[in-house]
């Protein structure tokens, strides 16, 4: 195929007015910005497509399936596409996307006595896994993406990952399907004889089925591996069982060339009782890889394997220093990662420890740790990282993946490794390898520029060349993650099988309407080529190079995906999970104002509609930063919003809102002397007038407290690091809280030490998020200033509200002193006090700013309130809503209350003596939201250290 822009063009208006009128109930356009957003996936692959259709139910996809076989629409095709992390553009093309993601999300039944579920496509295996997790079940097959895969993608990809030679692929979990065939018959899967009396599309199908699994039976039998991952897509090895037949066996791995999915019936298993892990550590990979085969006979559930390259990104993981303990060999080549589980803790605690005597013994091992409990859980979620850390990468060259998932068999895996490395070797590539290797396949990107046309021969030599070598070791290149574009392999892999292949395409899909281009085609027409589709380097390098640099972190992201989590009680990206709108994601905004960039926006040359998209998605963003630590190549949205903000107010008029907030921590401290007339602006008569300039849910401001020691020029010199700490004032807290300032005052006395307060000065924290870059530098120099001048007396520095005192580390020049927040400073300090008993029963619900940056943090918070024995409870939570001004922008207020409804309306019910918040924004919409009113911790720990030693707070 030379371009899939060759395929038959199509008038993809009409089918969507088309869809419309004929009573689809989902989303559908053709709007610039959703087809960008589903123009890439995580593969090196940008391909737009010329619709999107958001299906409700089964009967809008039957609806979809019924036009395409209307003459007039005979040149519509479709792209169906599940959580799009795919690596090998399995749902890209042109065409119509069908995504199910956003509305087909229904856990429809759980039969717990039998051990099944019934889904619909768009459940993702996380959230399923969280629904049956209180009756001890789980969906089995494992992936890293689990947090953003969905079902539907997971059975058209026929998905594994980690303990696959245990649990199996997604296909040995369906028990039958219910899916839509062109031209809008249902056909639902069951492993059954022939039925000659099934007419239409289905009977055909059957039929067809039916002669290939018996006619090519012994050719079946000679021509497929015999490998735990096997060919993938159109399974004739397991369509036939005696004299039985199963669609779903075909329809598994399929990648969305046959039919749209529309309801899954999947087996499910008892969650193992206890699980521990032994992880090794060797002086070399290839150590590491010959050591995994005799793990595996020793009866483990998994053995993963990682090298030094993706271990040491994982150290850099806020997750990696609880866990920090089981990694003490930071020279390690390699490391084997082995899971061990039981229905019987102590079996197994007595297993791992008869394993670990064994192991000791053996040469060629640095060391051994072991993991249990919340450990083994933490270990496989770095593990799981692994495939988007190999993304963080610092220069133009990046891993991608092409060769990323070979399968051999497992005896022949480190020779083939072997081989592999020889191969990226000789063409001098830099990359990291990890993978399942009980399993034989091991994850392997080549570190490469695709910005750089001299580069992109690479592709083909590679891939050519591992190809060949995969074969000669009995293996595939194509192990776990599809065919997609590297379908021109599949007729020399299959020989004389693929004709059956293009029989039951054309059987399924007569026009080749459903995916064209992969797999197999009904005709003799042409695959699609691995150098014969555009690249998304091929329209990053048209954005000049300064701009790249630039906007280097937009150009940074791989589209793994981490940012498509729809687990509510998650920090990353609440717009994404309030909006269920993927142009509302990290990886939605980055890809927008990529395309920006590329129809020369800086310049005022996009096209003005998209652009208008643009804006519109970037307003969405709350600018919360959970990207920047969250997701594994640390896409800075903040960052890019403001940089996209600046430049497009210089072409436009700003509102008086946003001029409103640009100015608000400056004349604060005017407000204080007046405060009745602010007051009178957010909660009397002028409340209207706030709203009619956009603006809603303002706090009132209370008298300022008296009595605290401000800092002056003069006063520095007389600073003794040994007793004096200055704070670092916030307009928030200063301002609108000015008892925790008070609070934090008498603790410090407590602890014998003297709190000053520097002069107040505007962070410019909401200039940076407004996109007014040249006021914000200002101010932060004038900050930074300020603060240098105090740190120079050598005394800490410590802030209250924590994303202005963190954005002192991320938004201001690398010269800026450091400004603790409280715990830092006053957790060595409450640590040298006697302990107490307490029944107090606290929750502490840390800003999601702190949580982002991992459990060092908040665990500080825990080391403070265990010395006065208090139970502290910190459950997981998401953003609150309000995140600085976002939520008190009138347009986003109705999203704002129903992102708190996500996880802090739960979090903030009554039960236990006090619910502590450090966040300002977060206590601010409480009250507002519930009425409920929330205490910075400062305040509990003042009244801890005013009561007496016995007594209940």
């Amino acid at each position: 195929m030379t371009s899939p822009a060759l395929l038959q063009s199509a008038d993809y208006n009409a089918f969507v007015d088309t869809l419309k009128s004929k009573g689809f109930r989902g989303d559908a356009t053709v709007a610039a910005s959703d087809r960008v957003v589903l123009a890439t996936d995580n593969s090196i692959y940008q391909l737009l497509p010329d619709a999107v259709a958001w299906p409700m139910d089964e009967n809008d996809l039957v609806l979809i399936a019924r036009l395409l076989d209307e003459p007039r629409f005979h040149g519509i095709v479709l792209r169906p596409r599940g959580g799009g992390t795919g690596t090998n553009g399995q749902s890209l093309g042109n065409g119509l996307v069908v995504d199910c993601s956003r509305h087909m999300t229904g856990i429809l039944e759980i039969n717990a006595e039998q051990g099944w579920v019934r889904v619909e496509p768009g459940v993702i295996k996380d959230q399923l896994n969280a629904a049956l997790k209180p009756l001890g079940l789980f969906f089995a097959p494992e992936l890293s993406t689990s947090s953003r895969a969905t079902l539907g993608g997971m059975i058209s990809t026929d998905a594994c990952g980690q303990g696959s030679c245990v649990y199996g692929k997604t296909s040995n979990h369906v028990i039958n399907l219910r899916a839509v065939l062109v031209g809008g018959e249902i056909l639902e899967t069951r492993r059954a004889p022939l039925d000659p009396t099934i007419s239409g599309r289905a009977g055909e199908i059957l039929a067809c089925l039916d002669d290939i699994s018996a006619s090519q039976a012994e050719l079946i039998e000679a021509r497929f591996p015999k490998l735990n991952r096997s060919l993938t897509g159109y399974d004739l090895a397991h369509i036939r069982e005696g004299d039985t037949i199963d669609p779903a066996a075909v329809l598994c791995g399929s990648e969305g060339t046959l039919a749209l999915i529309a309801e899954a019936r999947l087996n499910v298993l008892p969650i193992p009782t206890a699980a521990s892990l032994i992880l090794i550590f060797y002086p070399d990979f290839q150590s590491a890889l010959r050591d995994a085969r005799e793990m595996a006979v020793l009866g483990a559930t998994s053995v993963e394997t990682i090298d030094s390259r993706v271990l040491g990104l994982a150290r850099e993981e806020p997750t990696f220093s609880a866990v920090a303990h089981l990694f003490p060999q930071a020279g390690a080549q390699g490391v084997n990662i082995v899971e061990f589980t039981d229905d019987d803790p102590a079996t197994l605690a007595e297993r791992i420890a008869g394993l670990v005597t064994q192991l000791a013994g053996l040469p060629a091992r640095l060391a051994m740790t072991v993991a249990n409990g919340r450990e083994v859980e933490l270990v496989w979620g770095l593990r799981k990282a692994a495939v988007g850390l190999l993304g963080r990468a610092i220069g133009d060259k990046r891993p991608i993946p092409f060769v990323e998932d070979c399968a051999v068999p497992p005896e022949n895996l480190e020779p083939f490794i072997a081989g592999f490395r020889a191969i990226l070797d000789r063409e001098g590539l830099a990359y990291g390898m990890f993978g399942h290797v009980d399993a034989g396949v091991l994850h392997v990107r080549p570190a490469i520029d695709l910005t750089d046309p001299a580069q992109e021969p690479l592709i083909r030599r590679v891939t050519e060349a591992v190809e060949a070598l995969a074969r000669s070791h009995g293996g595939l290149l194509w192990g776990e993650h599809g065919k997609g574009v590297r379908s021109e392999f599949v007729p020399e892999v299959f020989g004389p099988l693929y004709p059956s292949l293009q029989r039951i395409k054309a059987a399924f899909d007569p026009r080749n309407q459903m995916n064209p281009g992969k797999i197999a085609t009904p005709d003799n027409g042409p695959l699609w080529r691995i150098d014969e589709v555009a690249l998304r380097g091929q329209n990053d390098r048209t954005v000049p190079a300064d701009l790249r640099i630039e906007y280097s972190s937009a150009f940074g992201c791989n589209g793994n995906g981490a940012c498509f989590n729809r687990t509510l009680d998650d920090v990353m990206c609440p717009s994404y999970k309030v909006t269920g709108d993927r142009r509302h994601s990290p990886k939605g905004r980055v890809g927008l104002v990529r395309e920006w960039l590329r129809q020369g926006g800086p310049e005022g040359r996009a096209d003005p509609q998209f652009e208008i998209e643009v804006k519109q998605a970037i307003d969405g963003c709350l600018s919360c930063g959970a990207c920047t630590s969250q997701c594994p190549v640390r896409v800075n949205v903040p960052s890019i919003r403001s940089l996209f903000l600046n430049s497009f107010y210089r072409r436009h008029r700003r509102s008086l809102g946003d001029t409103a907030l640009a100015h608000l921590e400056g004349l604060l401290p005017l407000a204080a002397k007046f405060r009745w007339g602010f007051n009178l602006m957010t909660e009397g008569p002028g409340a209207a007038l706030m709203s009619a300039i956009g603006l809603t849910a303002l706090p009132s401001m209370p008298k300022q407290v008296r009595g605290l020691r401000w800092l002056k020029q003069a006063d520095i010199a007389g600073l003794d690091p040994k007793i004096d700490v200055v704070l670092v004032p916030d307009a928030f807290t200063q301002f609108f809280e000015p008892k925790v300032v008070a609070d934090l005052d008498l603790v410090m006395t407590h602890l014998q030490k003297r709190l000053w307060l520097a002069p107040y000065r505007p962070s410019g924290k909401a200039r940076k998020v407004l996109g007014r870059l040249a006021g914000f530098s200002r101010q932060a120099e004038r900050q930074k200033d300020s603060l240098k001048a105090i740190a120079a007396s050598g005394v800490p520095l410590m802030g209250l509200e924590p994303p202005v005192t963190l954005s002192y580390r991320t938004d201001y020049p690398d010269d800026t002193p450091a400004v603790a927040l409280p715990q830092q400073l006053l957790a060595p300090l409450i640590a040298a006090l006697p302990a107490r008993t307490s029944q107090m029963a606290v929750r502490l619900l840390p800003h999601c700013s702190e949580r982002v940056l991992g459990t060092g943090v908040t665990a500080e918070w825990r080391t403070i309130f265990d010395r006065f024995g208090i139970s502290l409870h910190m459950p997981p939570t998401g953003c609150c809503g309000m995140a600085g001004m976002w939520g008190h922008e009138t347009v986003n207020r109705a999203k704002s209350d129903k992102i708190f409804h996500h996880s802090w309306k739960a979090a903030t019910a009554l039960g236990v003596d006090a619910i502590l918040a450090t966040g300002f924004s977060c206590r601010c919409q409480t009250r507002h939201v519930t009425g409920i009113e929330l205490q910075h911790p400062v305040s509990l720990l003042r009244q801890l250290l005013q009561a007496p030693a016995t007594m209940k707070v």
